[in-house]
């Protein structure tokens, strides 16, 4: 029996963009990245996103969906994500911000104000 289960998602990038600003809006994504990495190697590893997945009420994914998680931002294939490439995987994961606001495209980026 198949369930026809529709799963409802509401970009919240776009508002929080035009209510933050830029610079607030890139600072919230360090945020965001901080709380996943480790601490000790400033990277998101499996480790890490497995013991931070609680946060972000997914608890109960399997090892292989974590693994394929971070497979979708390991932009270089080291097995991690690092700053740059979870920004880039947060922009690429906002169907709004894709279309939408374009000033984060002109912001440079500086990983030292995270």
């Amino acid at each position: 029996m198949a369930l026809d289960q529709a799963v409802e998602f509401e970009d919240y990038f776009p508002s929080m963009m035009e209510q933050l600003g830029t610079e607030g809006f890139m600072m919230e994504l360090c945020n965001g990245f901080r709380l996943l990495m480790d601490g000790e190697k400033g990277l998101i590893t499996f480790e890490s996103l497995k013991r931070n997945s609680i946060l972000l009420g997914l608890q109960d994914m399997r090892d292989d969906e974590l693994v394929c998680m971070l497979m979708e931002g390991d932009l270089d294939g080291d097995g991690a994500i690092n700053q740059m490439e979870f920004c880039i995987l947060m922009f690429r994961l906002s169907p709004g911000m894709m279309v939408g606001p374009a000033q984060c495209m002109d912001y440079e980026f500086d990983v030292k104000m995270c």
